[in-house]
């Protein structure tokens, strides 16, 4: 006794009709709309910081956290870059990937380049020049 598939697919069509379309699950596109995240000025949080450490009363932290629409974890989060690098702390990271070495490492690479050049250069000669002392004390003594 084995059903057409035609019986079959009558069936299924009637069973899923209007999933064709959308999902109800599927969020339609005005659920969709993205809110712009909010990027808080080094000065607004120390401001706000400001605020929760002069708050007294309790429920004041709360109502500041309202009124400013920002969650617990903001302060604490904030209260830590406080604490670690201060003031400068409080600014936004620069977009984009830190660079591997910055200007001070380009110097002292650049420096032990040099110096590894002039051992070379001193063991090529076969050591310090006899003359070379006595110029370093002749420049000492004027």
């Amino acid at each position: 006794m084995s059903h057409s598939p035609q019986v079959t697919s009558q069936f299924a069509d009637d069973m899923f009709r209007g999933f064709e379309s959308r999902r109800d699950s599927e969020p339609t596109s005005t659920d969709r709309k993205k809110r712009a995240r909010r990027v808080f000025s080094a000065a607004q949080k120390l401001r706000i910081l400001q605020e929760a450490a002069a708050s007294t009363k309790r429920g004041d932290i709360e109502a500041l956290l309202q009124r400013e629409a920002i969650y617990s974890s903001h302060l604490a989060a904030w209260r830590k870059q406080l604490a670690l690098r201060g003031t400068q702390g409080l600014e936004g990271a620069k977009p984009g990937r830190k660079p591997k070495l910055d200007a001070r490492d380009h110097r002292i690479r650049e420096l032990e380049r040099r110096v590894a050049f002039l051992e070379r250069e001193l063991e090529r000669v076969g050591g310090v020049p006899s003359y070379v002392p006595a110029l370093a004390a002749n420049g000492e003594s004027s």
